[in-house]
């Protein structure tokens, strides 16, 4: 080989049988490899150019796997991973005002965020989630469960006006998480932004403070909104608008804003999130748990809405497998609008990828695979029988995959789970302390 041919050194080349960069959309690319370097993606191309271009450090052949951008849940409560199963089959306000709320008040503190978001953290990883954002009290714990995991996390952190287990008031729970924000700052995969909780929750006081905050220093902020038609009747007959109204007025619903939920949305909320340019967080799953509604994804994508999905807390899901929350939203979309051509496959994938990554803010970091990004991947095994033949591998993964088919996940280049098995994070202990929980909650010694 000639000095000027010579293989360049690079840290990791995955080779995939078929890789899916979700930008372009529709795009596959057959037998070729992924070239990783200080944490990003250096190159896509064929597997025999990359052996010829490239010497790696550590290489990965993937004969008969899918390799997809990591997918990206933006609308979760990770800790809740403890009270999974807790107070199952109730309506939303029953299920939050007799049973969560009680629970979280007697055992919610630092090591219980911490276990639940390291369980939650596990089980995400395991089934093809590299990004969440988690909106929870003690969100320090949270954050530094993630440092340790080398996951990559935006922390919500939660604002009432009124006493919670993390804060006396909104006042509090604003100084605290600024706080925690500029700890942060400069950290590469852990983003801190605001997250008042409702507009039920929060006074407008409090959402005037958080809109200067928030255009200041351009923070991303998340808020439960639109969550069922009752929420929205209340707020009309309390304060004569509607929740989105409310906000538009205060200056809240900006291409910052990330709506959670949006069950309920009448022609002049379709209005006023196409107008402002806010972001909706669909989670299909748990809102037809709780029987809370349904959003109009098709309705809202269709205006040029961005709709990401989130899976909400492992409570109210009762987990956090985002292929099941797109299959979920892909035949939901289906059966409301009554068309079959709704969200298709290719669009379910884009929610869980790309468009989780806009919602968040962080579409130049992640999201997909790019010459230039981080290194966020997923590996799925499409060779087992469930998913044969396989005509079209974006279609296999939305309709008959599931995170039980993931084998491998990277973040930023590290590898997090490799074969089945995770790298950062003792499975046996987790259990451990996750059974010790279990039983505290249940009223039995440890």
């Amino acid at each position: 080989m000639a000095a000027a041919e010579q293989a360049q050194t690079v840290d990791t080349v995955v080779h995939a049988r078929w890789i899916i960069p979700v930008v372009p959309a529709g795009k596959v690319y057959e037998n070729c490899a992924l070239a990783i370097h200080s944490g990003r993606i250096l190159a896509i191309l064929p597997s025999t150019e990359a052996e010829r271009r490239y010497r790696a450090d550590h290489v990965v052949r993937l004969e008969h796997h899918a390799l997809i951008p990591g997918l990206i849940n933006t609308h979760t409560h990770a800790a809740m991973t403890l009270l999974r199963g807790y107070a199952d089959d109730r309506p939303l306000m029953e299920w939050l005002h007799e049973h969560i709320w009680p629970a979280e008040q007697r055992w919610v503190e630092p090591a219980f965020v911490a276990d639940g978001s390291r369980l939650a953290i596990a089980e995400m990883l395991r089934s093809g989630t590299t990004t969440f954002s988690d909106q929870y009290f003690f969100p320090e714990a949270s954050a530094q469960v993630a440092r340790e995991t080398g996951m990559r996390a935006q922390i919500a952190f939660p604002i009432i006006d009124a006493p919670t287990p993390w804060s006396r008031d909104g006042e509090d729970a604003l100084q605290k998480g600024l706080a925690l924000r500029d700890d942060y700052r400069a950290h590469e995969r852990i983003d801190v932004v605001f997250a008042p909780h409702a507009p039920y929750t929060v006074g407008d006081a409090t959402l005037e403070k958080i809109a200067v905050y928030a255009a200041e220093a351009q923070i991303p902020v998340q808020m439960h909104l639109h969550e069922t038609a009752g929420e929205v009747e209340r707020a009309v007959a309390q304060h004569g608008e509607r929740p989105t109204e409310r906000l538009h007025r205060l200056g809240l619903l900006t291409p910052q804003t990330l709506c959670v939920h949006m069950t309920a949305v009448s022609d002049l909320d379709l209005e006023l999130l196409k107008e402002n340019g806010a972001h909706v967080a669909h989670c299909p799953r748990s809102n037809m748990k709780l029987a809370s509604g349904f959003c109009p994804t098709s309705k809202l994508l269709d205006n040029g809405i961005n709709v990401a999905l989130g899976t909400d807390g492992a409570a109210s899901n009762n987990g956090l497998d985002m292929f099941t929350e797109a299959n979920t939203a892909a035949l939901l979309a289906k059966a409301v609008s009554g068309r079959a051509d709704a969200l298709p496959a290719q669009q379910a994938l884009a929610m869980a990828t790309i468009h989780g990554a806009r919602a968040l803010g962080i579409e130049d970091r992640t999201g997909s695979l790019e010459p230039g990004k981080q290194a966020d991947l997923t590996a799925l095994n499409l060779a087992r029988l469930e998913q044969q033949p396989l005509h079209d591998p974006i279609s296999q993964l939305v309709y008959t995959g599931g995170g039980h088919l993931v084998t491998d996940t990277w973040v930023a280049g590290r590898q997090l789970l490799a074969n089945g098995q995770l790298t950062t994070i003792n499975e046996a202990e987790l259990l451990q302390r996750v059974r010790d929980w279990r039983a505290r909650i249940a009223g039995q010694s440890v």
